[in-house]
């Protein structure tokens, strides 16, 4: 069983994703950049989850103790925040479910990444990390709404096939959804891209959706 620490941890998709991986029985670290907002969200989590093994700490702090690291940081922020712990997160299992969007009068836009995805951007950053993307057409709200199932698949791609493998197996740990290898980390462009089309849908549909694969 790894530590699971969130870079970004309070807000609604990292947040959601805590609590269900607590609710697996996993340890978890809540990172922001205030200490402040980092315990809040731990009582958050611990409202819903009274014996969750869960702590806030510093961004900083839980990229250091963490061994697989969720980066869930508005992308605005995503470059800098990487930048900054390039060194302590060398080596780790990086798991980067991070979408570069931007709101228009029509909708959601994905926003074009000079790397090619949010990820591949992580994983030039991140030189000595094992990046894996996945994790992006989870609803947070239906993440934090714990005592109803998830639905839906879990697209993963990494370019570290072990670390694929275990980020995979990580996330059948919550409830009634499959892990699917997507491929290589480039494959990364399209699953962000995915995640602003669900994002209309769900604005046209008044719905949450999610993405399943059928015929594997």
């Amino acid at each position: 069983m790894a530590l699971i620490a969130f870079v970004g941890g309070t807000g609604p998709e990292g947040l959601g994703l805590a609590m269900r991986f607590a609710k697996a029985g996993e340890e978890i670290i809540i990172g922001s950049r205030s200490e402040e907002r980092a315990n809040r969200a731990v009582e958050t989590i611990r409202e819903k989850l009274p014996q969750a093994n869960v702590r806030g700490a510093l961004n900083a702090e839980a990229a250091a103790m963490g061994e697989i690291v969720f980066i869930t940081v508005p992308y605005e922020g995503h470059r800098d925040t990487l930048a900054s712990l390039a060194d302590v997160l060398a080596e780790k299992i990086v798991v980067d479910v991070v979408v570069p969007l931007e709101l228009t009068k029509r909708g959601v836009r994905a926003i074009t990444v000079e790397e090619g995805s949010a990820a591949q951007q992580a994983q030039k950053l991140l030189p000595r990390a094992k990046v894996v993307s996945g994790f992006h057409h989870l609803d947070a709200h239906l993440l934090q709404n714990i005592d109803k199932p998830m639905q839906g698949d879990i697209l993963i791609c990494s370019d570290n096939r072990e670390a694929k493998r275990q980020v995979m197996e990580l996330g059948e740990k919550i409830e009634y959804v499959r892990s699917v290898d997507a491929g290589v980390l480039a494959n990364s462009r399209y699953l962000e891209e995915w995640t602003a089309l669900l994002l209309n849908l769900n604005r046209i549909y008044k719905a949450r959706t999610g993405v399943r694969i059928v015929g594997i």
